[in-house]
């Protein structure tokens, strides 16, 4: 899984819809496969910082470290959350948008570089037990 999100992450360091500056943190190593968890994790309407964290598997403070983070980069934004006053909801910024969209399609490059590398039939069963073992902790 390391191997794959750095092959992302390089990929994203070349992807010419990134923002550069975005780019360059990931050049630089500066973005790190837990940042990858909010690009991953958050819901394109946003999320309570509470519920990215449990989205992740992360403690709230460590999240909150990530997102204040990734809030300096430009990637996401605190907002009011409409529903509560008190709370806030984390939401990607235009350049969030446009760094998840190189991540999509860096995600899918990475795939089928690992398609073309062990083959259809090994692929195939390695994403499905991956599958299930993601649900198996839902």
């Amino acid at each position: 899984m390391r191997r794959f999100d750095e092959r992302v992450l390089e990929l994203m360091a070349q992807h010419i819809d990134v923002p550069l500056a975005l780019a360059n943190l990931a050049a630089r190593d500066k973005v790190s496969a837990a940042h990858i968890h909010i690009t991953r994790h958050l819901p394109l309407n946003g999320a309570r910082l509470s519920e990215l964290a449990d989205m992740a598997g992360m403690s709230k403070q460590a999240m909150g470290d990530l997102v204040t983070q990734c809030e300096a980069w430009g990637l996401v934004k605190r907002e009011a959350d409409t529903l509560d006053a008190r709370a806030k909801r984390i939401v990607f910024t235009a350049d969030g948008l446009d760094w998840l969209r190189g991540f999509e399609q860096a995600v899918a490059q990475a795939e089928e570089e690992f398609r073309q590398e062990v083959g259809n039939d090994v692929a195939t069963v390695v994403s499905l037990g991956l599958e299930a073992y993601g649900n198996a902790y839902r």
